[in-house]
C-alpha cells in the first residue's frame, strides 16, 4: 500500500479559535491549487470548537513531503495556537520519517485490509 493516511489533531489554546480558523482557512486553497497527490484533506471541529481534526490521504510519501513544503509556514502558525499530535498510517519513506521526526507523531504500518 503506497497511500499515506494522516489524522492530525489540534487542541486549540483558550481564546485562539478565531485566529486558528483564519489560518486554517488558508490551507485548503493552497492544497487544491498545488497538490495533485492529495486525495483527501478534510477539516473537522468538535461541537465546542476546542479541537480540530484534519483527515488526510496522499498518494505516497512524496505527496506528503510536497504538502509539508506547501503548508509548512501555515502549519507552524497553527502549532503556535494549539497542542498537536498526529497518527500516520502507511509505509513512510526515510525522507518523510525525517521530516516529521520533530512532531508529536505516532506511526502505524499497514498490515492487511481490502
Amino acid at each position: 500500500m503506497k497511500k499515506i493516511q494522516i489524522t492530525a489533531k489540534f487542541k486549540i489554546h483558550d481564546g485562539k479559535v478565531e485566529e486558528f480558523k483564519k489560518i486554517a482557512a488558508r490551507c485548503v486553497p493552497v492544497v487544491k491549487a498545488n497538490e495533485t497527490g492529495a486525495l483527501q484533506y478534510d477539516w473537522y471541529f468538535n461541537p465546542g470548537e476546542t479541537e480540530c481534526v484534519v483527515r488526510e490521504t496522499y498518494t505516497d510519501s512524496n505527496a506528503v513531503l510536497a504538502h509539508l513544503g506547501n503548508v509548512g509556514g501555515l502549519l507552524g502558525q497553527l502549532l503556535s495556537l494549539s497542542d498537536f499530535e498526529a497518527e500516520i498510517y502507511g509505509k513512510m519513506s526515510e525522507d518523510l520519517k525525517n521530516a516529521v521526526s520533530d512532531l508529536n507523531v505516532k506511526v502505524y504500518s499497514f498490515y492487511q485490509g481490502l
